[in-house]
Order: structure tokens, then C-alpha cells, then sequence
């Protein structure tokens, strides 16, 4: 049951995880009536839902006609890991010696858990929980540079981007062994301090989501 205390946040929560599921497809067309209907609640919330998720760049809105899941192509998703290049980069660069004095032990410990938890899926090809756990790696992660405005623009960009990659992705015969698994040592990288290592794992993630992005697309 969706809780009315945070009813908007709740349904673009849920229908963000139906469009990382593959279960609302790019191209899929709703009303507004029709999620309202399907979850039991008003139109105000399903609306606000809905436009929250239009500003994240999953849905464009049909001119009298309702909502479309946005079908992103391969040129979207170079340009959305350039933009993550850019800002990851700057936020390196900001934070040049890695001294993240107000990231506590309990901050690694948790996001060692998430990375442990995400490699385990990667390994095994497990896409549903990987996407999970990843996207909890990711924010735990920036969080540690504490500029949530970052952190959130980030977030977004990476849902994109499985967005876009999980529809070719499923139909893929078997993926184990060939998704990044490398959580655990960049979360290794940033606690020790080392910011040529933290660098050089975060380039070998992009290229390999470059790499993957376009086998699966052209294939």
C-alpha cells in the first residue's frame, strides 16, 4: 500500500522502478487517469509524479494525450555519461586529496555493503538487483563529497542512463561477467585516499558503459 504521507514521492519512486524493470517500455503511452487508476489514488499526486519525472528526462508529456516513457538513444546516453565526466571530474578536482572530514566510519562501512552487494550481482548477471544496488552505491557515494545539488543531478543521470540500457540489456542471452563489478574497489580507492586509483576506476566504469551501451544497441 502507498502511504498518502509522501504520495508523490512514493509514485514516481514506483514507476521509476517499473521503467528500470523493463516493465513500462520506451515508447509506452499513460494518462494521468489511468496510473491513478492502477494505484487507487487521486490525479493531483499521479500528476505531480508524473511531472517530476518528465524534469528527469524518463517521460515526455503528450500534448493532450497524457505521458510517454522517452525513448533515449545511444547519442543521449554518450552525452549524459559526458555530463557525469564533467561533474565527477570537478568534484575530484574540488576535493583534490580525497579529505572527506565529514564522512564517518559508518559512512564506508555502509557503502562497502552496497558495493559488495553490487559487485555479487554484476559477477552473477543478476540485472534486477544490480540496478538496485548500484544506484544506492552511486548515491551513498557522492554523498560523501557532501553537495547534495550534485548528488542529485548525478542520480539522475545514472537512472537515465540504465533507463536506456536495460530494454537491450534483457535480451541479452546472459550477462554474467559482463557488467561492471567494480564497486568495492573504488570504495576501497576513496577511503585509503587515492586519488590517481579513485580516477582511473572511475574512467574504466565509463568506458566500459560506453563499450557495453553500443554492443548492446547495435546488436
Amino acid at each position: 500500500m502507498i502511504q498518502r504521507s509522501t504520495l508523490r514521492e512514493q509514485l514516481a519512486d514506483a514507476l521509476r522502478e517499473e521503467i528500470l524493470a523493463g516493465r513500462l517500455a520506451p515508447g509506452g503511452e499513460f494518462t494521468v487517469r489511468e496510473i491513478a487508476e492502477q494505484y487507487g489514488v487521486s490525479a493531483t499526486p499521479v500528476r505531480e509524479a508524473l511531472v517530476d519525472l518528465s524534469a528527469q528526462g524518463l517521460l515526455e508529456v503528450e500534448q493532450h494525450r497524457g505521458f510517454r516513457i522517452r525513448r533515449l538513444t545511444l547519442a543521449d546516453f554518450r552525452h549524459m555519461v559526458e555530463a557525469q565526466t564533467i561533474v565527477s571530474d570537478g568534484l575530484l578536482h574540488a576535493h583534490s586529496e580525497l579529505a572527506l572530514r565529514e564522512a564517518v566510519p559508518e559512512a564506508f562501512t555502509s557503502i562497502r555493503r552496497r558495493a559488495a552487494a553490487a559487485r555479487q550481482a554484476a559477477v552473477a548477471g543478476d540485472l534486477d538487483i544490480l540496478i538496485a544496488y548500484d544506484l544506492r552505491f552511486w548515491r551513498e557515494f557522492e554523498a560523501l563529497f557532501g553537495n547534495p545539488p550534485i548528488g542529485d543531478f548525478l542520480d539522475r543521470l545514472r537512472v537515465a542512463c540504465w533507463a536506456f540500457t536495460v530494454p537491450y540489456l534483457r535480451r541479452e542471452p546472459a550477462l554474467a561477467g559482463r557488467l561492471w563489478s567494480g564497486h568495492l574497489e573504488l570504495a576501497d580507492a576513496v577511503e585509503r585516499q587515492d586519488l590517481g586509483e579513485t580516477h582511473r576506476l572511475l574512467r574504466a566504469q565509463r568506458a566500459h558503459a560506453l563499450a557495453l551501451a553500443a554492443q548492446v544497441a547495435d546488436a
